[in-house]
């Protein structure tokens, strides 16, 4: 498998990030592989599902954080799971933590985002977890796109465990309007679950159409990541991008 490209800054001032997407199954597992599996992937931007909510959660979500070498920018329990990690790279210009319309009888959703500036160029972050339930989640995908539109950026990434295969409708919706990373540039694994025996894709990381993608999808064979740890760290395999943002 070839190496993805690593981070770094063009002479035309264009940026080439890593992104991971990431289900954490709220650190029950095993902490310590986790951080060594997202230590090994380099990234940028760390798009985070299920992060702890409850007891002491902000301190447990900044121990992964330093052990990954990054730090938090936002989310956890304000946004009912999602959040984003960075490395010291990226500059934050400000962050936001949405909570969705909630369906009595179900788990609340929530978005966390920001505003970053790599090399000069501001990028949009968002990281989900979409609803369990079909018609909830379709409309989800939605607010994801117009929260997304409000966001006053030229260019986004979005990412997260969607619940739903690339044929499904709330991923179609996201794939009409973003670009399915994994589609347009096939790299490392497909399928994000289970760890155990991966059979599907419900996790992705999506970009505006300006970003060029340069690969995609698991890093099963990425130097660093170990079968082993992949399956102590969560119940989800993780995406890794990396994605070249165009110059400001």
């Amino acid at each position: 498998m070839p190496l993805l490209p690593n981070s770094r800054t063009e002479p035309d001032g264009s940026a080439v990030i890593r992104v991971l997407s990431y289900n954490i199954r709220s650190m029950r597992d095993d902490t310590d592989a986790l951080a060594r599996v997202i230590k090994a992937c380099a990234p940028d931007l760390v798009l985070i599902q299920e992060a702890p909510r409850f007891f002491r959660w902000r301190k447990k979500l900044a121990r992964l954080a330093r052990e990954s070498d990054l730090v938090v920018v936002t989310g956890g329990a304000t946004t009912t799971g999602p959040a984003i990690l960075s490395s010291l790279r990226a500059s934050v210009e400000r962050t936001e933590d949405v909570l969705l319309p909630h369906t009595p009888g179900l788990h609340r959703r929530g978005f966390a985002t920001a505003v970053v500036r790599f090399a000069g160029t501001r990028l949009g972050v968002l990281s989900c977890h979409l609803s369990l339930q079909k018609d909830e989640r379709y409309d989800q995908a939605g607010m994801l796109l117009d929260r997304l539109d409000g966001m006053g950026v030229e260019h986004v990434i979005a990412g997260g465990d969607l619940n739903e295969r690339p044929d499904g409708p709330a991923f179609r919706l996201l794939a009409g309007t973003l670009t399915d990373c994994r589609a347009a540039s096939p790299w490392g694994g497909e399928h994000t679950w289970t760890p155990t025996d991966p059979y599907q894709r419900i996790d992705a990381i999506f970009a505006t159409k300006d970003i060029e993608v340069l690969g995609c999808g698991v890093p099963s064979e990425h130097p660093g990541v170990t079968d082993t740890d992949l399956r102590a760290a969560t119940d989800h395999l993780p995406v890794l991008a990396a994605l070249k943002v165009p110059a400001p």
